[in-house]
């Protein structure tokens, strides 16, 4: 029986780049470069400037750690990040989400969602005119 490997990284065809440039050339940028590459509204968020959480996060990956434990749902995936295991908060709990390079420049709470699926039931009795003629035994 053959050996199952389960990973949770997407199959791609060699290397990864984004926009063209692989993630070792992104990890050597600058904040403002790697903006350059984003779409429009990240790329307005990021030079307008990080706020002090934002900060404080940032801070926290230089430091070298490798968890990462947050509210901020705003803040954009940078290539520093990829590697690095959130935990992001969703209302409720904390969800661990596992940074991958596809995630580049998207935002903690895509990953993190803050509402469950809706699964309704049947009809109860008295829901409808048809269940009147229901028997209840």
């Amino acid at each position: 029986m053959a050996k199952r490997t389960s990973t949770k990284l997407p199959k791609r065809k060699g290397e990864f780049t984004y926009r063209g440039s692989t993630l070792e050339q992104l990890k050597k940028m600058n904040i403002k470069e790697f903006a350059e590459l984003l779409p429009s509204r990240q790329r307005r968020t990021i030079l307008r400037g990080f706020g002090d959480e934002h900060k404080k996060i940032l801070q926290n990956i230089n430091n070298g750690d490798t968890t990462i434990k947050t509210h901020l749902r705003n803040m954009i995936i940078l290539p520093d990040m990829v590697g690095l295991t959130l935990e992001i908060y969703n209302g409720k709990q904390f969800e661990k989400i596992e940074v991958i390079p596809e995630m580049l420049g998207s935002y903690f709470g895509e990953y993190s969602l803050t509402r469950r699926r809706v699964s309704h039931g049947s009809a109860g009795v008295g829901a409808t005119r048809s269940s009147k003629f229901v028997p209840l035994k």
